[in-house]
């Protein structure tokens, strides 16, 4: 089948979509939704997952032009399509590594502004000058002024660990948004997106009546794509990818929610598909990491060195929905910044204790979150990374203790001085990350009526019982094993139990001996 789908990669822009041909999914239905809403919106989505799309549809539909609309759900609904004047700050263009990026940006944006409202500034003041556009935008239009903010947080997430810039561009930023509530009687609607709201943080603090919608089930698959959706507008791109790998379409749909589905962002189950990694595995008919690819979590790494994040435990977070509103430059949880920035997902929601459970989404998250991380613990030589996993496989599959333990003893060496080795954690998700690629079946911590087995690793032939002691002693680690009974579980089982009692020197930063017992 020849196929004749133009998948908008990218795109961002709503009328070059519907103007090019290019695929749409309906999300018009929320805009009558946000229309009868708030006056005041914030929706925060992981990157790519068309928030900017959505914003820039919003942006047409309130400037007029019913031509793009005409076949979508909100061409149905009664509104006059009279354009109201519409200010759209774009914060997603920068890195904001010094305090003038910010001001140039808002600088460019009110000068536009100021031009095609013929208003001459009399003071050099961002905040007031923009208060002034809102003021005249509805005085010499007649209507009330819409306004949206693409990123509105980027500035902060970008500067996370430099406080100097972090202040600097909080306090600008709340200056500028602080009009949001002066110029209430001249503004019909304020929509912002971003990350994460700050809650904490004073950059809404003048605008106490913002309506978060991140959490609310009415927009749960605002952004993202349902299984519906899936069906109902990429029926070619299913087929051209079931005629490649020779399988059935239902086939081709289960590995699609395998690979790419799993996201849920509110109470209610209903999960979207990544959009991003779904247009691109349609045009290119090819299963890939296509939305790790597309930006590597390096602030996400920067947060597990910076707090000693036990990556077990964050990869099965339970917590109330307070953990994940808003981030907080001084907060040792990196739960809330996982969860916005799309790495980790709502897996569960107990109602009777209003408690989430948070996991990974996806395959596409878990290895190419984990491919990224390992090195930063082992020397995994990055593209040799492939190769080494096969052999780690092979030598768990074989229970070649003596191999594996010869090539992790080898690996730990060769981690940069820059990672703390004097820290048990680090070493625990270090060796999580890599069993965790080999596709084993692994816990860390797992529990028995004794105590935690450090590491405990299945295979179709061999239990591994693991235990790690910091500047002790391999007998030590291999002794607990046997005196809290971490094997009498497994004792009935066909496969074998390996034991293996091992202790790393934070002197020669890596495993300096080890004992088996089988």
């Amino acid at each position: 089948m020849t196929e004749t789908v133009r998948y908008p990669i990218g795109q961002q822009s709503f009328e070059m979509i519907r103007k090019g041909g290019w695929l749409y999914v309906d999300k018009t239905r929320f805009i009558e939704k946000i229309i009868s809403y708030n006056q005041y919106c914030f929706l925060g989505r992981p990157r790519r997952f068309g928030k900017s799309l959505f914003l820039n549809t919003l942006e047409c539909f309130f400037e007029g032009k019913r031509h793009l609309f005409k076949g979508l759900y909100i061409d149905t609904v009664d509104w006059d399509w009279e354009p109201y004047p519409v200010l759209k700050l774009d914060l997603n263009t920068e890195k904001y590594k010094t305090p003038e990026a910010l001001d140039s940006i808002v600088e460019n944006m009110l000068i536009q502004w100021e031009r095609e409202y013929g208003i001459i500034p009399d003071v050099d003041n961002h905040p007031a000058r923009f208060g002034n556009i809102i003021r005249t935008a509805y005085e010499k239009t007649g209507k009330s002024v819409v306004i949206l903010v693409d990123e509105y947080d980027k500035p902060l997430v970008n500067n996370l660990h430099d406080r100097k810039n972090f202040e600097y561009c909080r306090d600008r930023l709340s200056a500028l948004y602080s009009n949001f509530k002066s110029g209430a009687d001249y503004i019909r609607l304020v929509f912002l997106t971003g990350v994460s709201r700050f809650a904490h943080l004073n950059v809404f603090s003048d605008l106490n009546n913002i309506q978060d919608i991140s959490f609310d089930e009415d927009f749960a698959d605002i952004c993202g794509i349902t299984d519906s959706e899936l069906r109902a507008n990429f029926p070619i791109g299913i087929e051209a990818l079931a005629a490649k790998y020779g399988i059935d379409p239902e086939q081709t749909v289960a590995r699609l929610k395998t690979y790419y589905d799993g996201y849920r962002f509110t109470e209610k189950e209903t999960y979207v598909y990544n959009p991003y990694s779904l247009l691109n595995v349609m045009q290119k008919r090819k299963f890939d990491k296509y939305w790790i690819a597309s930006g590597t979590p390096t602030l996400l790494m920067e947060e597990m060195k910076r707090f000693d994040v036990d990556l077990q435990s964050l990869l099965n977070t339970r917590c109330s929905k307070s953990a994940l509103y808003g981030l907080d430059l001084d907060s040792a949880s990196p739960i809330a910044l996982f969860f916005q920035t799309g790495y980790l997902t709502v897996k569960d929601f107990d109602p009777d204790t209003e408690i989430y459970t948070l996991g990974l989404p996806n395959e596409e998250v878990e290895a190419g979150f984990l491919e990224y991380l390992l090195p930063h613990y082992l020397n995994t030589g990055g593209q040799d990374t492939p190769f080494l996993i096969s052999e780690f496989i092979n030598e768990f599959r074989d229970g070649n203790v003596e191999g594996f333990m010869r090539r992790l003893q080898s690996l730990f060496a060769s981690v940069s001085y820059r990672m703390r080795m004097d820290q048990e954690i680090n070493i625990h998700n270090g060796l999580l990350m890599l069993i965790l690629l080999l596709g084993l079946k692994v816990q860390a911590e797992y529990c028995t009526s004794a105590g935690r087995i450090d590491l405990f690793v299945a295979t179709n032939r061999y239990y591994y019982i693991i235990e790690l002691k910091l500047d002790g002693k391999a007998q030590t680690a291999l002794d607990q094993i046997d005196s809290h009974g971490y094997a009498l579980p497994f004792a009935v089982s066909s496969r074998q139990v390996i034991k293996i009692g091992a202790n790393f020197s934070t002197k020669t930063r890596t495993i300096e001996d080890w004992l088996v017992e089988y």
